[in-house]
Parts: C-alpha cells; sequence; structure tokens
C-alpha cells in the first residue's frame, strides 16, 4: 500500500491535541479533514497546515448535532468516495477542574446534568458519528477507527489503590470513557470480518485546555498514539487499549 495516501477525519481537530494530531498525520502524507464547532477556528487550523505544505481542509462537525453528522458523511461522499481513517478526538471534561491534584470522588452526589452532558459527547456523538461513518469506511483498503480514551477509563486502574487513578475520580468523565471503550470492542468483535480495526487510545496527560497547565506532555507527544493507531499496518491489533506501544488494562 505504498501509494495509498489516507483521507482522516479528525473530530475536535482545531485546538490542542486535535489539532496536534491532525498535524501529524498531514505530515505523514494523509489527506486530513478537520471536524470543527466553530468554523472560524476550524478553517484557521486548516490554513495553518496548508500554509506549511500539507494536504488539510475543515468541515463544521459539533459532533452532537445530527445535522453536521450527516453533512460531513455527506460531504466526504462527494469529494473522497471513502474514509481511510477516523480519529474520534472530540471531547469534554465536565467534572472537577483537571489540573488538580486529586480530583475528588463526587459519584455519590454528582448532577445528573453533568453525567449526561458528558456521555453525550463522548459517548453517544461518538457512537453515532462511528456508526455513520461505517460505510465509508469499509469502502477504504484499510479503514482505522481510533476512540481517543483515557487511562481514566480504567477500572482495573481505578479499583487498584497503587495506581495513579486511585485517587483520581472524575466520575462522568472515567464513566463515559469506559463506555467509549466498550464500543471499542464490541465495535471491533462485529466487524471481525472486515478489514476495518478500531482500538482505543491513551494520549498521556497532555497540556491543553483539557488537560491544564501542570500536564507533563505537549501536544505534540500526546498525539503519538492517535497517529499510530490511525495508520495501523495490517498486522495491527483491532480491539485493544494502548499507550503508543503499551497496553493499558480496561
Amino acid at each position: 500500500m505504498s501509494d495509498f495516501q489516507r483521507v482522516t477525519l479528525v473530530t475536535g481537530g482545531a485546538r490542542g491535541l486535535g489539532l496536534a494530531t491532525a498535524r501529524a498525520l498531514a505530515e505523514a502524507g494523509c489527506v486530513v479533514v478537520i471536524g470543527a464547532r466553530n468554523k472560524t477556528l476550524g478553517e484557521a487550523a486548516a490554513l495553518s497546515l496548508r500554509k506549511d505544505g500539507l494536504q488539510a481542509e475543515s468541515v463544521i462537525l459539533d459532533v452532537i448535532n445530527p445535522a453536521h453528522r450527516r453533512q460531513v458523511v455527506n460531504y466526504l461522499a462527494a469529494t473522497y468516495g471513502r474514509l481511510d481513517s477516523l480519529v474520534n478526538n472530540a471531547g469534554v471534561w465536565l467534572d472537577d477542574p483537571v489540573d488538580a491534584a486529586v480530583c475528588s470522588n463526587t459519584a455519590a452526589t454528582i448532577a445528573e446534568r453533568t453525567v449526561r452532558d458528558t456521555f453525550e459527547v463522548n459517548f453517544f456523538a461518538t457512537l453515532l458519528l462511528t456508526q455513520a461513518l461505517l460505510p465509508l469506511l469499509a469502502k477504504s483498503l484499510a479503514g482505522r477507527i481510533v476512540n481517543v480514551s483515557s487511562n481514566l477509563a480504567s477500572n482495573a486502574l481505578h479499583s487498584d489503590s497503587s495506581s495513579i487513578a486511585w485517587d483520581t475520580k472524575p466520575f462522568a468523565y472515567s464513566a463515559s470513557k469506559a463506555a467509549l471503550n466498550s464500543l471499542t470492542t464490541h465495535l471491533a468483535h462485529a466487524l471481525r470480518d472486515t478489514s476495518i480495526k478500531i482500538n482505543s487510545v491513551h494520549p498521556g496527560w497532555v497540556r491543553t485546555t483539557m488537560g491544564g497547565p501542570h500536564a507533563p506532555l505537549e501536544d505534540s507527544e500526546g498525539c503519538r498514539s492517535s497517529v499510530m493507531f490511525a495508520m495501523l499496518g495490517e498486522d495491527g491489533p483491532t480491539g485493544g487499549f494502548f499507550h503508543e506501544h503499551e497496553t493499558v488494562p480496561w
């Protein structure tokens, strides 16, 4: 597949980790479509890549908006006739401040609205967008789906008193990403007889608007897992949870 140029959609791609992912994929030779809620920010992000000689464009995509999802599917179908990689990067954190040393456990008291709003973006919108794009991914020579998760989705780590997650308990975020991981395992099974591969990735704690100023990783470092699995070879895994080359426990 040396002449195979990937058409890639990165949701939440106008800034931070999403933009770093879009840039790295474009630098690797992909045609990158940046999905952004804000038209101005999305166009500026795509222009910044094109100024560096990279192939990038933007589409308006608020992932929770059904009309936006339909428009993106129709645009990709009309323009490219396929989708090779989908990076489900868009997400929200509505719990305690992410840069706090310890996120308190509010499972007993958290507001219903916080949980529902978090799941709406981090799980339901991702599920529905992915389902809508499956026919285009099926037309790829090697369709790839990357669900940007977190080690805070790991119930194994949350139940381990020696792990980083033991005293870091953002319930809405953690639970929504755990649900996203379930999508990964279930969809991998559903697609097991196809060429499409789907994996969850943990980017690490990244210094972005969501990650906060105290995170140790630059966004250019945090995007490595997404890029790796968006361009995964034929012999690569599916239905797994990874941080770069390391497996993350469920």
